[in-house]
């Protein structure tokens, strides 16, 4: 069973994709403190991580930066799932090197969509760089 870890500040959103995600067979972790995302990683292993953007301490975008030049978690697709839609915002995103981008609010199937795409491009060994478009970009 593939781990998913969810970096959200917010205990309804969090509980929220881990309900969609538990019904579409992922086993789930939910994180509320975005500063501790690598020593949870190091604990739990997981197989993707959705990061929400606004967050107190360290933000989404800082957080994806940090993994992706990080050689031990470069590898781990990171999806955005924010309410900060817009083309800038996918834009940073990219920059910093996410896998995915899904906009709140979403439906079960957008999230389920992202997670496996992203899932199924890093079975296939096509990851992206930064400078390629997002694995999957949903509005």
């Amino acid at each position: 069973m593939k781990k998913v870890l969810i970096v959200d500040d917010s205990q309804a959103e969090v509980h929220l994709m881990q309900s969609m995600l538990q019904k579409g067979g992922f086993q789930v972790v939910g994180l509320f403190d975005s500063t501790k995302t690598e020593e949870t990683i190091e604990e739990e292993r997981p197989n993707v991580i959705l990061l929400d953007v606004v967050m107190p301490q360290r933000n989404g975008f800082q957080v994806c930066r940090d993994l992706k030049g990080h050689g031990t978690y470069a590898n781990i697709p990171v999806i955005l799932v924010t309410s900060k839609a817009a083309p800038s915002d996918r834009y940073w995103g990219e920059q910093q090197g996410a896998n995915g981008f899904v906009a709140k609010p979403f439906t079960p199937e957008e999230l389920l969509s992202a997670v496996n795409v992203a899932l199924a491009a890093q079975a296939n060994g096509s990851g992206r760089n930064a400078n390629e478009r997002p694995v999957t970009t949903l509005a």
